[in-house]
């Protein structure tokens, strides 16, 4: 099992770039497309809540836990 970041998902459907993003919630470019590619261990509940902010949605908008098939 494993959770998948659905980032790039919410920013499509609000219309918002990487840039725009970036400066909404005060993070680099970088660690925004390292949440972006799902490439990220960790998240902060404060970047979390920055991100749900900008994007006006919930965690589970963002977050999925997925079952992997082998």
């Amino acid at each position: 099992m494993r959770i998948v970041v659905n980032l790039d998902v919410m920013m499509a459907k609000r219309k918002m770039s990487l840039n725009e993003l970036s400066e909404k919630v005060d993070l680099t470019l970088s660690n925004l497309s390292i949440l972006k590619t799902g490439k990220a261990k960790a998240i902060r509940f404060s970047t979390l809540t920055a991100l749900c902010k900008a994007l006006d949605c919930q965690p589970g908008d963002i977050l999925e836990f997925v079952e992997e098939t082998t």
